[in-house]
């Protein structure tokens, strides 16, 4: 059965190192050292990972320096923005030209690849030819919510690697069956995601959340499922993920015993809050709080305040390392509220443990 392994931080090189590592990777890297490794990021536009859309250079910084490391050296960094933004735009304002000129990795802008027509499932997709081409596929997704599809992660992130006409297409056919198809077709052999900042619930960032995660994974699928989890949806709300499994893309997260957190998150929350993160908080009692743990509370707040539950709260919600030995009336989210006479324990829980919990006590 696989796995997916966390880490907990915000020095994305060292973590993606170290979580490369326990995961043993090297053994399932191309025995060839001269193959073609592509590396796929998410630069959707033009903007700052800060902002909570894009996946940091740092991560990828991070992958190049392991697999140099292991001999590799026939590297490239693919992409393709969205239509509302040109590529060789987002590699320059995202970081990655700078990226690429310190480690000589040159950068394949897929706006301007050919692409070939594939027929699957009664459907012709078209795909780039450079990700076809690659001996070994690495996405790197960032974790973040999104206005369509809800989530945003590892399968809808091969998304990047279709012409812009055929992203124009997808919208039309409703987006989760043709990424489903397209992920039958292009197959990633690894996903490393950037869960350090990840956008609440809109794909080109705005209102950043400082979740201080690195997730790796081999299958797409259970990647996906798990990610839902996190930020506050039961796979089944996200339509492309089954339809991708239907398909043989992956098998969804079955076990808890399936996820290897590798350490504890102990950093505080350094994001400048924007107003909708301001309105959520406003429902939380916050002491010390790491994190992860409090980006849980706050994904979960949102897909509350979007099913229309969130209103008649009329409890504290506790989180924090300060509450560790305190017992209070209220709602404790999260191991460090154990002691209180209704708590949630995790550390950290997920967005969805936490909107059941929630929704459970005040419905």
């Amino acid at each position: 059965m696989d796995k997916l392994y966390v880490i907990y931080g915000s020095k994305e090189i060292e973590m993606t190192k170290v979580v490369l590592e326990a995961a043993a990777i090297y053994k399932n890297l191309p025995k060839d050292k001269s193959a073609l490794i592509a590396l796929k990021p998410n630069l959707v536009l033009a903007s700052s990972y800060k902002n909570g859309a894009t996946t940091s250079p740092y991560l990828v910084e991070g992958l190049i320096l392991y697999l140099k490391e292991l001999g590799y050296n026939n590297l490239v960094i693919m992409e393709g923005s969205w239509i509302g933004d040109r590529t060789a735009r987002a590699f320059k304002v995202c970081g990655y030209k700078e990226l690429s000129q310190k480690y000589q990795v040159p950068l394949i802008d897929l706006q301007k690849d050919s692409f070939s027509s594939y027929q699957v499932g009664g459907t012709s997709i078209d795909i780039c030819n450079k990700p076809m081409e690659a001996d070994y596929l690495i996405n790197l997704p960032v974790l973040k919510g999104h206005c369509q599809t809800k989530i945003t992660c590892a399968l809808k992130n091969m998304k990047g690697c279709i012409p812009n006409t055929e992203k124009r297409r997808f919208h039309g056919l409703g987006l989760h069956r043709p990424i489903a198809l397209l992920n039958s077709l292009l197959k990633q052999d690894l996903i490393l995601v950037d869960g350090i900042i990840g956008d609440l619930n809109f794909e080109e960032g705005g209102n950043p959340v400082q979740m201080n995660r690195v997730i790796l994974a081999r299958d797409p699928v259970l990647l996906d499922s798990y990610v839902a989890e996190l930020l506050g949806y039961d796979k089944e709300e996200i339509p492309y993920i089954g339809l991708s499994e239907d398909l043989g893309v992956g098998r969804s997260l079955k076990e808890k015993n399936q996820i290897i957190e590798l350490n504890r998150d102990p950093s505080p929350s350094t994001i400048p809050k924007t107003r909708t993160i301001e309105r959520l908080e406003r429902y939380i009692a916050e002491d010390s709080a790491c994190s992860a743990c409090y980006a849980s509370l706050i994904h979960a707040l949102d897909r509350m305040d979007g099913r229309g539950t969130l209103k008649p709260i009329n409890k504290d919600i506790y989180i924090g390392q300060g509450y560790k030995d305190k017992r209070l009336p209220g709602l404790g989210i999260g191991t460090c509220t154990r002691n209180f006479k209704d708590y949630l324990p995790g550390c950290p829980p997920s967005a969805l443990d936490i909107v059941r919990f929630l929704e459970d006590r005040l419905g």
